[in-house]
């Protein structure tokens, strides 16, 4: 049964014993996923009026709300696509602390949240005029992007906890959706994973991570040559994960 968890910032996580693994850092949740996911990913977009966003594991809807909040500040409109096989339940995210942490007079946190939550699935819903979201229920293995993103948000749990998530195949076809100049932004460091993606052709730089983590990965789809390899690519690079584990 999922477990709320308190983290060091003051914000919720959940805890699934069965993977003996959390949703998000107990380090502090949203400390991590700002600067995972904002800092070292939106914000290379700072200068762009218009986005278009892929989250894989859409979760307990910490990173699309901070993106929400991001986009109506600066007046943007992000265009948000995300994947999620197993949705947590209304209970639950009833009970998720974050919109409390994030209010403020101008932002209106707690009603972003829940229109994130009681969006519809496999449509795209105007959340704000600055946040448009599509929540898709599916499984990422079985996934086919429909859409060129700016900007990549890998939340999966660690490779140690489902790697089928993190197989060459998969990261090839989320390289191949990306836009040139678009970003990959994740928390794994894993060394596998580095290479995965520089054989899908992203130019890859470790940057600082959050408290708790030494690092983080960004990578950057700088041309239209990069990550269009042929088809068996995706092969090699099972191959490759699979002989480095």
């Amino acid at each position: 049964m999922i477990q709320l968890e308190v983290t060091r910032d003051g914000s919720h996580t959940l805890f699934i014993p069965e993977l003996n693994e959390h949703y998000h850092s107990t380090y502090g949740a949203i400390t991590e996923s700002l600067q995972v996911f904002i800092r070292n990913g939106l914000d290379c977009f700072a200068d762009h009026r218009e986005i278009t966003i892929f989250e894989t594991g859409f979760g307990t809807g910490l990173n699309a709300l901070l993106t929400a909040l991001v986009a109506i500040r600066r007046d943007m409109r992000i265009w948000y696509y995300t994947i999620e096989k197993y949705p947590v339940n209304a209970e639950i995210v009833g009970q998720l602390n974050y919109p409390g942490l994030l209010e403020d007079s101008e932002m209106q946190a707690g009603q972003l949240f829940s229109a994130i939550h009681e969006a519809q699935w496999e449509e795209m819903s105007e959340i704000h005029p600055g946040f448009h979201l599509k929540k898709m229920k599916g499984d990422l293995c079985h996934f086919v992007p429909d859409a060129c993103y700016d900007l990549v948000y890998f939340d999966a749990f660690a490779p140690e906890k489902q790697p089928e998530m993190w197989t060459g195949e998969i990261l090839h076809r989320l390289v191949l959706s990306m836009k040139p100049g678009g970003v990959f932004t994740t928390y794994c460091v894993k060394g596998s994973v580095k290479r995965l993606l520089k054989a899908c052709g992203l130019t890859i730089e470790k940057l600082p991570g959050p408290p708790g983590k030494r690092e983080i990965l960004r990578g950057l789809k700088r041309d239209k040559g990069q990550g269009t390899r042929d088809k068996g690519q995706g092969r090699k690079n099972n191959e490759l994960m699979n002989n480095e584990q």
